[in-house]
């Protein structure tokens, strides 16, 4: 008996400088391939040729099959459906958002596709129209076309339901997990990372990658008036690197009346990123609009008071081990960064919770229930 197949679009696993869609469709790859009962499938993982390297721990499988196909541009509708339609498997499973398009029911697979977020419908003018656009057709396809769809948080759930009238019998909620951070060298001076950086003070740190959503510019803002008053005396550190329709951000942190205070630092690889937070007086991560959060468990599991919105998906993530705020209100953001830098009881309830908060959430678990969606995705073909 021929065993199943499940194609994957693994083109966003291979990312050198991974966001948070990369990240997910690194881990969740790694670990479906892990669990025993992914041996019986064999696992078709479609890449673009000469740009992208998948690890040897996913290729080193006897069921696992790369498939390297022409880097064009378009590579998902160009390269992609034409390959899967000649060699079709049971299931396509897309971790990234985008389902080929053109296809007719006759020669299509099961497909099964992860919606992150609809921060686009939520904040449009945080996107480019031409994204906006581009995301708001590809979901519309996706909700019509695909037999199963995975949503980070039951808000991205909602929203879909809501936004495009999805079928909830074909939505699953599949919470993301988050990955403990590297043991630091037990030799490394702790100041090595912050000085490589030129961080002399104390600091509250921001990762993510600069764009309107993330909300940046009012944490600049609700930053610069409490330096206005007087200096708190810790810094503001951002960390990511720049995205679309930043300028305004970093125009903020330019004329900030703290502007020698704040330090945004570009893109920062993940082993200075977890001494960076390791290093925090607290995180701060106030989006306008997410579809899971996972910087505020990736804080958490380091025990570092976090302060988020509360909005979205992020309550669902955080838990009651977070500050939440009103992401819009730069007062209250600013009052919430003075509480956490200077209520000490708050902060040791805040990192306990946190301790517990993220023991609801693993990559393994996440791994489980999606391939639980393929196997249902499956069943529908074979």
């Amino acid at each position: 008996m021929n065993r199943p197949v499940v194609g994957v679009d693994a083109s966003r696993s291979t990312a050198d400088q991974p966001t948070g869609t990369e990240n997910y469709a690194r881990e969740i790859l790694r670990h479906l391939l892990r669990l025993p009962e992914a041996a019986d499938i064999e696992w078709r993982l479609y890449c673009r040729a000469g740009t992208d390297s998948l690890p040897p721990e996913l290729t080193n499988r006897p069921n696992v099959v790369p498939a390297l196909l022409p880097n064009r541009r378009m590579w998902t509708h160009r390269s992609l459906g034409p390959e899967v339609r000649r060699r079709r498997p049971d299931v396509l499973f897309v971790p990234a958002h985008v389902l080929p398009f053109a296809w007719t029911h006759r020669n299509m697979p099961a497909l099964v596709m992860t919606i992150h977020d609809l921060g686009y419908r939520h904040f449009p003018k945080a996107h480019p129209w031409r994204q906006r656009a581009y995301l708001n057709l590809t979901t519309r396809w996706a909700a019509a076309r695909a037999a199963c769809l995975i949503c980070d948080s039951e808000a991205t759930r909602q929203d879909l339901i809501w936004f495009h009238r999805a079928d909830p019998g074909r939505l699953h909620t599949v919470h993301l997990g988050w990955t403990p951070p590297s043991n630091p060298d037990p030799a490394c001076d702790p100041g090595t990372v912050p000085g490589k950086f030129g961080l002399r003070r104390p600091f509250a740190l921001f990762v993510s990658t600069l764009q309107p959503r993330k909300n940046a510019e009012r944490l600049i803002h609700a930053y610069g008036r409490l330096h206005a008053r007087e200096d708190p005396g810790w810094d503001l550190v951002l960390a990511g690197r720049v995205g679309w329709l930043a300028e305004p951000i970093l125009a903020a942190a330019r004329s900030s009346p703290a502007t020698q205070a704040i330090h945004i630092l570009g893109y920062v690889d993940e082993e200075d990123v977890a001494v960076l937070r390791r290093q925090a007086r607290f995180f701060c991560y106030p989006s306008l609009h997410e579809g899971f959060g996972l910087p505020v468990l990736e804080a958490q599991s380091q025990g570092v008071p976090v302060l988020t919105s509360n909005r979205s998906s992020l309550p669902e993530v955080a838990g009651d081990a977070a500050l939440l705020v009103d992401p819009e209100d730069v007062d209250e953001i600013a009052q919430a960064m003075l509480r956490l830098s200077r209520d000490e009881e708050l902060r040791a309830e805040l990192v306990a919770k946190g301790h517990e908060n993220v023991k609801r959430f693993s990559w393994e678990k996440a791994a489980r229930e999606t391939l639980a969606v393929l196997k249902r995705a499956m069943n529908k073909t074979l």
